[in-house]
């Protein structure tokens, strides 16, 4: 077993325990800190596989994170996140954690040492998917039996790790590493490598969408109004596109069904809502391109 960081004592922290809780606050925000550069420092490997993902995606393929514990609780939140904010189908991005479903919400003791179920989930895997695989230490053999069966049907892979030592370091196609440093406690990589994972993960998910054309500028467009602070949202975007009043905006939302990108052309291309809808998929549903046709005449 290779060493793991992680696991180390934080020299910065051995008195938290008789510190002011003030104190002990500031002591955990100066390590929190380190992460965002952390974080940095892997920009180039975080960006190649922004455009793996984006790549497999437009080929149909699907984004399937597998993790245990706080890894795999990690991967479900990101991938739950994708189908409000984006309108994607639940089946593009996945999350699979160590023990089931159940793990979700309760610890499940050996799953994370279980090369056989890691491998026997990875049979959702298909060769146009991109697997990621998250550890901190990089070593469970759960994930060693996913990055297995992924190689088995020659689909993608990316490790995202702390700990540059660890299998996963030396089997995942491409791999990220992002060493945090010594946890607060001891060992408690729900802390520094939770949160390194929780921003790269963030990254990996925005970042194909926006390639794969689900924003518009900055623009939420593809998000799923289905509250009033989403309508609300929903509203205030096509007004600030499509430069009209928040009334108009609001009126051809209710005849566009609350879809943003088909009220946003037909308040700009003066189409109406099914000859939007049929442009857009012309132009594979990206409004920025759709919108280049009208600024080029």
């Amino acid at each position: 077993m290779s060493e793991v960081i992680t696991e180390y004592r934080n020299e910065n922290t051995k008195n938290i325990d008789i510190l002011p809780t003030i104190d002990m606050v500031r002591k955990m925000n100066e390590e929190d800190k380190l992460v965002a550069l952390a974080v940095e420092d892997a920009s180039e490997q975080i960006a190649q596989a922004i455009d793996m993902i984006a790549k497999q995606f437009l080929k149909g393929g699907r984004l399937i994170y597998f993790g245990a514990g706080t890894s795999g609780r990690l991967g479900i939140i990101d991938a739950s996140e994708c189908p409000p904010t984006f309108s994607v189908n639940p089946d593009m991005v996945q999350g699979v954690i160590a023990g089931g479903d159940a793990a979700i919400r309760t610890s499940v003791e050996g799953a994370e040492d279980n090369f056989d179920a890691g491998k026997k989930d990875a049979e959702i895997l298909k060769p146009e998917d991109v697997a990621v695989v998250i550890s901190a230490s990089g070593n469970p053999k759960y994930l060693l039996g996913v990055l297995e069966k992924a190689d088995e049907i020659n689909c993608r892979t990316i490790g995202i790790t702390c700990n540059s030592k660890g299998r996963i370091a030396e089997e995942a196609g491409h791999v990220i590493c992002v060493e945090v440093g010594p946890e607060v406690i001891a060992g408690s990589s729900r802390l520094k490598a939770g949160t390194a994972q929780k921003m790269i993960l963030n990254m990996l998910t925005t970042g194909s969408m926006i390639k794969i054309g689900k924003t518009y500028e900055n623009f939420m467009i593809d998000l799923q109004a289905v509250n009033e602070k989403l309508k609300d949202r929903a509203i205030r975007i096509v007004a600030q596109i499509a430069k009209v009043s928040h009334s108009d905006a609001l009126s051809t939302l209710l005849k566009a069904n609350w879809e943003i990108k088909t009220a946003i052309i037909v308040l700009e291309m003066g189409m109406d809502v099914e000859t939007a809808r049929k442009e857009l998929r012309k132009h594979g549903g990206v409004l920025r391109k759709l919108l280049a046709t009208k600024q080029a005449v």
